[in-house]
């Protein structure tokens, strides 16, 4: 595969308008998603100077003295993985204020630092957001999307698409991450997750939290990974460890704090009483979720279970990833009632448009396919598009 950096980034003009309107931006995403190569091509390109805080020496310079650390700042620096050092925020509060100059500082973070009580007190007000995901689609095919806007737009259009067959299952096996995606598939490629999931686990997870059984982790991840595309159940995840409900509980949280999975939220309505309030989980990128797996391409044309709930998760994914630039901001959630309607993904824009999206493996589509949609038409009213 060509190298990552020949592949356009569509967030970077979120990036520079955010860097022409506030004082600092945060780019948050995974591990090996890109945050670092788009951060150092735009700053390359705007005068601002790299430091890194998985280098230990940078790290322990700027723990001993934050303040100082960031006062000796050139006008412009990026500042990588700030997630190690959670104590230079209320320094870079102090700069902030005393001068509230537009693009000062380019922040990056590989878990939820957003999640960190000594950021919600310090940066809130001072820090635009952009969220980065690993590759989409249409970046890697090189051609801008207009699928979200069609979709709320009056009118949406049925069109009949080429089959993609064996090319789909293809695409889900190989996820969007740069890295990854440089490796031949099979062995190689399954030995760079394990390393991932290895730096993942030792590093980000031990610092966000001390927790005794580290071990568990890649093992809960894969069971996830399983259950993808379905309802949080954390009785079944929690089923073949010994350790409480709570404590699985809070380690998948802990997971989504890494960006390794995602909780869907639940979609709600006034106007229905009756429906499911469990969140959907997902694995953060099928890639991962096929290496932890073991399943590769024949896997999934034999295993239509498999496949019907890695496409979900896929579509998923390249439905936020496609958000995270768009120009009107979009909330997800999952529709599901006690009577067994749902629609696996619900898209909010704002409060005045709510859209739905049904995926099926399948080639055949029947009426009963919309079964979902249509009660999620009844329940959003004129807001339905």
């Amino acid at each position: 595969m060509p190298d990552e950096a020949l592949y356009p980034r569509f967030s970077e003009r979120v990036l520079t308008e955010a860097l022409a309107d506030s004082p600092s931006v945060l780019i948050h995403g995974p591990r090996q998603s890109g945050k670092t190569t788009l951060a150092q091509a735009v700053g390359a390109r705007m005068g601002y100077t790299y430091f890194t805080f998985d280098d230990e020496v940078t790290r322990g310079v700027a723990a001993a003295d934050p303040a100082g650390f960031i006062a000796d700042l050139p006008s412009r620096a990026i500042l990588d993985e700030v997630q190690h050092l959670p104590q230079l925020f209320s320094a870079l509060k102090v700069a902030i204020d005393r001068e509230r100059t537009p693009g000062r500082f380019i922040l990056t973070g590989s878990a939820n630092v957003l999640l960190l009580p000594k950021l919600a007190d310090s940066l809130a007000g001072r820090m635009a957001i952009l969220r980065l995901h690993p590759l989409a689609q249409c970046e890697l095919a090189r051609q801008p999307p207009s699928f979200l806007d069609r979709l709320f737009d009056v009118g949406f259009k049925v069109r009949r698409m080429e089959r993609l067959g064996r090319e789909l299952s293809e695409r889900i096996v190989a996820g969007g991450y740069p890295a990854a995606l440089r490796l031949p598939s099979g062995r190689r490629r399954a030995r760079w997750y394990e390393a991932y999931l290895d730096t993942i686990v030792q590093r980000d997870v031990r610092e966000l939290s001390r927790i005794g059984s580290l071990d568990a982790l890649p093992r809960l991840l894969a069971l996830a990974a399983s259950q993808t595309a379905r309802l949080l159940n954390v009785s079944e995840l929690a089923a073949p460890f010994q350790l409480s409900r709570p404590t699985i509980r809070d380690y998948v949280t802990l997971l989504t704090r890494v960006f390794l999975v995602e909780e869907l939220p639940p979609w709600h309505s006034n106007r229905l009483s009756r429906l499911v309030k469990t969140p959907k989980l997902h694995v953060g990128d099928t890639g991962l979720a096929c290496a932890l797996l073991g399943a590769d391409t024949a896997a999934l044309m034999t295993d239509r279970q498999l496949l019907g709930q890695l496409l979900e998760t896929f579509v998923f994914h390249e439905l936020k990833r496609q958000a995270s630039w768009h120009d009107n901001p979009l909330s997800f959630f999952h529709f599901r009632d006690r009577d067994n309607f749902e629609v696996d993904i619900v898209m909010e824009r704002g409060v005045r448009a709510v859209s739905g999206v049904e995926v099926k493996a399948g080639a055949t589509v029947t009426a009963a396919d919309f079964r979902g949609l249509r009660k999620l038409r009844e329940a959003a009213g004129k807001r339905f598009s």
